[in-house]
């Protein structure tokens, strides 16, 4: 009898209403507060419409999944206990946490912002993230600084 591995990943999600995506689907579960699924639905899908009317010779839905690629980090650095002393080692993501990194630093990005509804924010985010900039960004490349000047100790990684 064979052992199944258990993961909770996007195999047993099911796909958003609107575009049949399931990052879509997991980045709308993630955004969503006290189960108020609608209400994440809908900032969402208003962030989309909105990114739309912005580029409109794209699919907003395309846009999106550039900008969750781009935000997804190649490396981290993970604390690591040596002989007494805690060493940042460098290690690769894989690729579920690259997914869960990515949604969380934009969420925290478009959240951190203040002034303009959420959906507003979003759009933002999610465009300038497309582009390569924004806060999510500066979070992804401060993971790539912080990894790649602690490479002596990549060693450590076992």
């Amino acid at each position: 009898m064979g052992f199944k591995k258990w993961t909770q990943s996007t195999d047993r999600l099911a796909p958003d209403m609107r575009y049949g995506s399931k990052l879509a689907s997991k980045f709308i579960n993630c955004m969503m507060w006290e189960g108020k699924k609608s209400v994440a639905c809908g900032i969402f899908y208003g962030a989309l419409d909105q990114i739309s009317k912005k580029v409109p010779d794209a699919s907003p839905i395309e846009i999106f999944e550039k900008a969750m690629n781009n935000v997804k980090p190649n490396i981290e650095v993970r604390s690591r206990r040596v002989g007494g002393s805690n060493y940042q080692v460098p290690m690769p993501v894989n690729r579920r946490r690259q997914e869960s990194l990515a949604i969380r630093w934009i969420l925290e990005a478009a959240r951190g912002k203040k002034g303009k509804p959420m959906r507003d924010r979003l759009a933002e985010e999610l465009l300038s993230a497309f582009r390569g900039e924004g806060t999510a960004m500066t979070t992804r490349d401060n993971v790539h600084r912080m990894a790649d000047a602690n490479k002596a100790f990549a060693h450590f990684a076992w």
